[in-house]
C-alpha cells in the first residue's frame, strides 16, 4: 500500500512539472502588423487573458478564433520573457464589389445578398472560391447549365484594400426536351406529367418557367411524385435518382427512376398513452382506427391520425405531448401501426426568432405559429407550426433551431426561412368544336411582403371579352379570415347571331374562412352595373329589357369537403351551396345552386375510380318580374355531353332563351387500360342526363321541359401540345328543338 501511494505521488509531480514546463506565462501583449484592428479589438476577438499561463494547445484555440474573423490572413503567436507577440497580416478591405454580365436587377439583387464577400468586408481567397459554388448553384437553379463564372480582383498595396468582380456569363437557359419515367411506375405517365411542375419545352411555350432545368424545382417533382405514390397506397415507393441527359442539341431530357412497389393496406392498430392520462381523451383516434381497417394504405388518410392528436394538442389539455409512429409490415401488403402518445422534454419557450425573411414581413410568418413565446414548447404542435409556414409556399426553404439558454426551463427558436420569386405571368389557349378562347393573367402571392395575392386574368372568346382583377388579404384584421376585393368587366356580343350585346362591370367585397371542420363559408358583397343593347334583329323580349340596370347582391357559399383529397380524389364526397340575394336591384332575381360530388374506388387493385353527381339551379324575379337575360340559366356544358352547349331548352323563335330551372345527373367511370403500353391515354364512360325548364316571361315561347340524357365514351390524352379532350356521345332522349352533336373536343395549351 505504501509503495502504491508512493508511486502516484510521483506520477503526480511528474504531470505537475511537465504542465509547469509546457505552460507559457506573460504579462504584456505586443502587437504587429496590425493598421485597422486595434490591440484591444484582437485581445477581445481571441479572448485573451492578459495575465494568464497558455498551452501552446490553448494558443492555437487564440490563432483559431483570430481566423474565424476574417479579419486577417496570416496569424503567428509568440511568448518569449513575459511577452506575448502577436504579428498579423490583414486581409485587405474590399473597397468595391462588382457582379457584372448580370441584367435583371432582381436576380442582380438576389446575387448580392446570397454572396458571403461584400462591400467593407474582408476578402479572402477561400470566400471568394465558396462564393463561386453559391454562384454556380443559383445559376443551376435559374436553368443555366452551362454558365461560366469567375473572379478578379485590383489590389491597391498602400491602402490594402482590392477592387472585387464576380464575372458572370450566364449562356442560354437548358430547356427540358422530353420528361421521361423509368421503372416499376404502375401509374401512367399521363398522370405523373400532370402532376409534377417541370414542363417538356416547346416553341411557343415563351413565357413558362417550368420548362427549364431548375434543379430546386426537380427536388420539388421528386416531393411531388412520392407523396402521390405513397398516397396511392406504394407504402414502399422510392424516387430513387432523377438526372438529366444531355442530347446533342445541347438540351436535356429529364428522367426519373421509380420503383413504387406493392400496394399495401392498413391492417391492425394500436394506441400507447402514459398511464396518467385520460383514456376518454384519445376515442376520436381510435374511432379511426375502424374506419381504416383493411383499407389502401394512404398517405393523407394516416395524417388524419396526426390532426386528431393536433387536435388535443391544441386544446392543450396536454402541454408537453408528442407522438411516434411505428410501422410494422405484415405479409407483404398489410401494415400494422402503432401510435405513441408520450410526453415531451418540458420547457417553456423564451424567444422565437425569425431569420431571413428580407421581403416578407415577419406578422406573415408570426400568424402561422401556433405556439407562442412564453408557452409551453409542444412538439406537435411547433411541427406543425412549421408545416403552417411551408404551406403558404412564399419561401424556398424552413429551417428551425432550438436554442438553450442559462435557465433549463426556458429555451429560444430560430426560423429561419429562405425568400423565393413569387410572382408569375400565365398565357394560355385553347380550341374546341365550340371554337376558341385566348386567356392569360399576371399573379404576385406576396404583394409588399405582406402575403397579399393579387391576380389579373382575362380571357377573349368569338362571343365577348372577360377581365377580373382580385385582391386577397390574408388575416385581415386579425381574424384569420382572408379579406377578398375583386373588379370584373365582360361583354357577351351577340349582336350578329341574336341581335344584342350585353356588358357588365361589378366591384365585389368579401371573405372566406372555415366554420367548422371541413366546412367552408364565403359570404361577399356584389355592386355591379349592366347594359343591354339590341338590333332590329333581337326578339321582341329583348328588346324590352333594352336599358342599364345597378344591382347589389348578397351571395354566399357554402362548401362540406369530406373528399380525401382535392386533386383525383378517389373517395368521400363533397357539397356545395350557393345563393345570390338581391338587396337592390331593378329585377330582384333569386339565384339558388346545388352540387353534390360522390367519388367511389369501383376496383382497388386497378384504382378506377366512380364518380355520381347531382346538380341543381334556379333563378326567379321575386319581385314578380321577369327575369334578366343575363340571369337565366342554360345547363353547363359539362353536364350534358351529346347536346351542343346552349342548344337546348326553351326557345323564343329562333333563339334558345335559357330558363329558370336547371338539373343534371352525372355518372362516369374509368375504364381499364385495354392498351398498357399507351402511357398518356385516360378512358372512361359516362351517362348524362339533364333538364331546362321554366320561362317566366313569355307564354309564346317553347316550353320543352323534357329530360334530355346521352351516354358515350371520354378520352383524356396528353399531346406535345397540351391535354386534348375528346367526347364521343350518343343521346337517348331529347326535345324536338334540341340540336345535338356526337362528337366534342377541346385542345389547351400554356405558353
Amino acid at each position: 500500500m505504501i509503495i502504491y501511494r508512493l508511486f502516484t505521488l510521483i506520477i503526480f509531480f511528474v504531470f505537475l512539472n511537465i504542465n509547469f514546463v509546457f505552460a507559457k506565462t506573460f504579462e504584456n501583449i505586443k502587437i504587429t502588423g496590425n493598421k485597422r484592428v486595434s490591440l484591444n479589438s484582437i485581445i477581445v476577438l481571441g479572448d485573451i487573458d492578459t495575465k494568464g499561463d497558455y498551452t501552446d494547445r490553448e494558443l492555437s484555440q487564440i490563432i483559431k478564433k483570430l481566423y474565424e474573423t476574417d479579419f486577417f490572413e496570416n496569424i503567428k503567436i509568440d511568448i518569449s520573457n513575459n511577452l506575448m507577440i502577436i504579428n498579423v497580416v490583414e486581409n485587405p478591405i474590399i473597397e468595391d464589389l462588382k457582379i457584372i454580365g448580370v441584367k435583371n436587377k432582381k436576380l442582380l439583387e438576389f446575387i448580392e445578398q446570397s454572396t458571403q464577400l461584400k462591400n467593407r468586408k474582408s476578402f479572402s481567397e477561400f470566400k471568394a472560391r465558396q462564393d463561386l459554388v453559391i454562384l454556380k448553384n443559383i445559376s443551376k437553379s435559374l436553368g443555366y447549365y452551362f454558365a461560366e463564372i469567375n473572379y478578379d480582383y485590383v489590389k491597391n498595396k498602400s491602402q490594402n484594400s482590392i477592387q472585387l468582380i464576380y464575372d458572370l456569363n450566364l449562356g442560354d437557359k437548358t430547356k427540358i426536351k422530353k420528361i421521361i419515367f423509368l421503372g416499376n411506375k404502375n401509374i401512367k405517365d399521363k398522370a405523373l406529367k400532370e402532376l409534377i411542375t417541370s414542363e417538356e419545352h416547346k416553341f411557343w411555350k415563351f413565357l413558362s418557367k417550368n420548362v427549364y432545368l431548375n434543379t430546386e424545382q426537380i427536388a420539388l417533382d421528386k416531393r411531388l411524385l412520392l407523396n402521390y405514390y405513397k398516397d396511392n397506397g406504394y407504402y414502399n415507393s422510392k424516387i430513387s435518382n432523377s438526372f438529366a441527359e444531355l442530347d446533342n442539341k445541347g438540351n436535356f431530357n429529364l428522367i426519373f427512376s421509380i420503383d413504387s412497389g406493392n400496394k399495401f393496406y392498413f391492417n391492425d392498430f394500436s394506441l400507447i398513452i402514459p398511464p396518467d392520462f385520460d383514456p376518454s381523451v384519445f376515442k376520436p383516434i381510435n374511432k379511426i382506427f375502424l374506419e381504416l381497417k383493411d383499407k389502401k394504405y394512404s398517405l393523407r388518410k394516416l395524417n388524419s391520425i396526426i390532426s386528431e392528436v393536433d387536435k388535443i394538442a391544441t386544446s392543450r389539455l396536454y402541454d408537453f405531448i408528442d407522438a411516434t409512429i411505428d410501422e410494422r409490415i405484415i405479409d407483404n401488403d398489410k401494415i400494422d401501426f402503432t401510435i405513441t402518445i408520450k410526453e415531451s422534454e418540458k420547457f417553456y419557450v423564451n424567444r422565437i426568432n425569425i431569420l431571413g425573411n428580407f421581403n416578407t414581413v415577419e406578422e406573415v410568418i408570426r400568424h402561422q405559429l401556433i405556439i407562442d413565446e412564453g408557452d409551453a414548447y409542444n412538439e406537435i404542435l411547433f411541427n406543425k407550426s412549421i408545416n403552417n409556414i411551408k404551406s403558404l409556399n412564399l419561401f424556398k426553404t424552413v429551417n428551425s433551431k432550438i436554442i438553450n439558454s442559462e435557465d433549463q426551463n426556458l429555451k429560444s427558436i430560430d426560423i429561419t426561412v429562405e425568400e423565393q420569386p413569387t410572382g408569375e405571368i400565365n398565357l394560355g389557349a385553347g380550341l374546341g368544336t365550340n371554337g376558341s378562347t385566348l386567356g392569360g393573367g399576371i399573379k404576385e402571392n406576396n404583394f409588399l411582403g405582406k402575403g397579399i395575392a393579387l391576380d389579373t386574368n382575362f380571357q377573349i372568346s368569338k362571343d365577348g371579352l372577360k377581365g377580373r382583377f382580385i385582391y386577397a388579404k390574408p388575416n385581415f384584421n386579425y381574424s384569420d379570415n382572408t379579406l377578398s376585393a375583386s373588379l370584373i368587366a365582360e361583354t357577351l356580343d351577340k349582336l350578329e347571331l341574336n341581335g344584342y350585346k350585353n356588358s357588365n362591370v361589378g366591384f365585389s367585397l368579401g371573405t372566406q374562412f372555415q366554420q367548422y371542420e371541413n366546412f367552408f363559408l364565403s359570404p361577399e358583397i356584389a355592386i355591379s352595373s349592366e347594359k343591354l343593347e339590341t338590333t332590329h334583329t333581337a326578339s321582341t323580349q329583348l328588346k324590352k329589357q333594352e336599358g342599364s340596370y345597378q344591382d347589389i347582391y348578397f351571395n354566399y357559399g357554402a362548401n362540406y369537403d369530406l373528399r380525401d383529397r382535392s386533386y383525383q380524389p378517389t373517395s368521400g364526397h363533397s357539397i356545395k351551396f350557393n345563393q345570390s340575394i338581391p338587396l337592390y336591384s331593378d329585377n330582384y332575381e333569386l339565384t339558388n345552386t346545388f352540387e353534390i360530388n360522390k367519388y367511389h374506388a369501383l376496383n382497388q387493385t386497378s384504382d378506377i375510380i366512380g364518380k355520381i353527381s347531382f346538380f341543381a339551379q334556379s333563378v326567379n324575379a321575386i319581385s314578380g318580374g321577369d327575369s334578366r337575360i343575363s340571369k337565366r340559366l342554360f345547363i353547363p356544358a359539362k353536364k350534358l355531353r351529346g347536346f351542343e352547349p346552349g342548344k337546348v331548352g326553351p326557345k323564343d323563335n329562333a333563339e334558345f332563351i335559357g330558363g329558370n330551372y336547371v338539373s343534371s345527373l352525372n355518372l362516369s367511370t374509368g375504364l381499364p387500360d385495354f392498351i398498357p403500353t399507351f402511357e398518356n391515354i385516360d378512358l372512361s364512360a359516362f351517362f348524362d342526363a339533364a333538364n331546362i325548364w321554366g320561362v317566366d316571361y313569355s307564354n309564346s315561347a317553347i316550353e320543352s321541359n323534357t329530360i334530355r340524357s346521352s351516354a358515350g365514351l371520354s378520352i383524356d390524352l396528353l399531346t406535345p401540345i397540351g391535354p386534348l379532350n375528346f367526347a364521343l356521345s350518343q343521346p337517348l332522349t331529347k326535345a324536338s328543338s334540341d340540336k345535338t352533336e356526337s362528337f366534342r373536343f377541346n385542345l389547351g395549351t400554356t405558353f
